[in-house]
């Protein structure tokens, strides 16, 4: 089962590290794919709840295989769109279930899993048969590594 790395967390939430580019991209050494938050400002930026640290499309292309990308702004949704298929992108709020641009199912923490879907912060609860998820994507990836 694939791991990803909510934000580039490994052992818990950890707000120091969350979204910074030198981070998720160690965490992607260790294997793991990443869900990172992305804004679009006139530029690219990561953060949660804002855009904090910048990258360029040269840090996108680089890691664009292992990252899952949350998008933030209907700006960075728009140009993302247009950038090309190699990104696993989406958007949402607190949809029960959201569909990527490479058709994953992503689900919101403890609604109902479906086969092969992605299992989103199991941590906050599992509703249905976790084993059967494509992946899970987790504040504790290094918890579920060996799954």
């Amino acid at each position: 089962m694939k791991i990803i790395s909510h934000r580039g967390n490994l052992n818990g939430p950890n707000s120091c590290k969350e979204n910074d580019p030198a981070w998720i991209e160690y965490v992607i050494s260790l294997g793991y794919d990443v869900e990172v938050d992305l804004w679009y400002d006139g530029g690219f930026y990561l953060g949660h709840d804002k855009p904090e640290y910048k990258i360029n499309k040269n840090w996108l292309i680089k890691n664009a295989k292992f990252l899952w990308i949350h998008c933030k702004n209907e700006k960075v949704l728009f140009e993302i769109s247009r950038m090309g298929s190699q990104y696993n992108y989406f958007w949402h709020q607190k949809d029960d279930y959201t569909l990527t641009s490479k058709s994953f199912i992503w689900v919101y923490p403890n609604k109902k899993l479906l086969k092969y879907s992605i299992c989103v912060l199991p941590e906050l609860g599992i509703n249905g048969r976790i084993e059967e998820c494509y992946a899970i994507c987790t504040d504790f990836a290094e918890r579920y590594k060996d799954v």
